[in-house]
């Protein structure tokens, strides 16, 4: 777009104030979808997409940050010319925030002391730790990880960053490109999986890297489940090859009810909520402005999607 005019938003897939208050905050005109929009602000999934956009649209936003699934629908691709983004980094602070709150539950044996019925501190002293001094290997460093390492930081932490072209990350004592994953295993205390889960990445931890982790290492994964090997992780907490795991996302998921991930004691898990809606829907809101903000000034939008790339 350019500046001659404000450009016209539908919102999909059906007019919510809440975000079309979003685009006018933006500088977009709030419209209908037969109404020649220049974009389109998608607030659902992608059942019920519209097979055919109008030819007027140029860019369409949509609410996940994970994308795989309108890529492997073949949804992105049926609508060349038109650019897509996704909400990669809106959710960040709050994915992170819900990492953090993971690894400090099992750093400081939070399970084992809400499970006690009496007060016996010295039975659970050896098995509580701290964050100050620690390295903590973060498996992917986009939007979550480098939200994440201000947060570690605080309480005396040291990162060390996986990421695909293995640039440094701001804040990380070092970053690592995924070719050498392989070393960071044996060096971290703790880790972090915050990696984006396209279709050449998956199982980025087996049986081999919890071999290699410290046998008081705490495994946290806010990503995508299939990055882990959940039958290599339960064999690993069995046996106290690794201090424990805390997972927002399994495989698979929903996680069964007569999983034995549910009776471990040195693992916490939620159900895929670190992004609950609560939070997500400002975070989205404020997403679309500053992205609606942009398209109008002949800015392209943040967080466009690669679908070569997969994310």
């Amino acid at each position: 777009m350019t500046s001659e005019r404000a450009p016209r938003i539908a919102v999909g897939p059906e007019r919510d104030p809440r975000f079309e208050r979003a685009v006018v905050g933006g500088g977009g005109i709030p419209c209908d979808f037969e109404d020649t929009p220049d974009a389109l602000v998608w607030t659902a999934g992608p059942d019920g997409f519209p097979e055919v956009l109008p030819s007027s649209v140029k860019w369409v936003q949509l609410p996940t940050a994970g994308v795989e699934y309108w890529l492997s629908q073949g949804i992105v691709r049926a609508h060349p010319g038109v650019t897509w983004t996704s909400a990669a980094g809106a959710y960040a602070a709050a994915v992170a925030e819900h990492a953090l709150m993971l690894l400090l539950a099992g750093v400081r044996a939070l399970p084992a002391h809400l499970a006690a019925t009496s007060w016996t501190p010295e039975a659970l002293a050896p098995a509580v730790g701290t964050l100050r001094g620690a390295t903590v290997g973060l498996v992917g460093a986009g939007g979550v990880g480098r939200a994440l390492i201000p947060m570690l930081a605080t309480l005396g932490a040291h990162t060390l960053a996986v990421t695909r072209s293995g640039r440094p990350v701001p804040g990380a004592v070092e970053t690592y490109p995924v070719e050498r994953i392989d070393e960071i295993w044996s060096l971290a205390d703790h880790f972090v999986i915050s990696a984006t889960a396209t279709r050449d990445v998956e199982r980025l931890v087996g049986a081999s890297e919890l071999a290699a982790m410290k046998p008081t290492a705490w495994v946290i994964n806010v990503a995508r489940g299939d990055l882990v090997d959940t039958d290599a992780l339960v064999a690993a907490l069995q046996t106290g090859a690794i201090g424990g795991a805390g997972l927002d996302v399994t495989e698979p998921q929903p996680l069964p009810d007569d999983h034995p991930l549910w009776t471990l004691p040195n693992a916490v898990i939620t159900p895929h909520d670190s992004n609950p809606p609560p939070l997500r829907i400002p975070a989205y809101l404020e997403h679309v402005t500053e992205n609606v903000t942009r398209f109008a000034s002949g800015l392209v939008p943040t967080a466009v999607i690669d679908p070569s790339a997969g994310y």
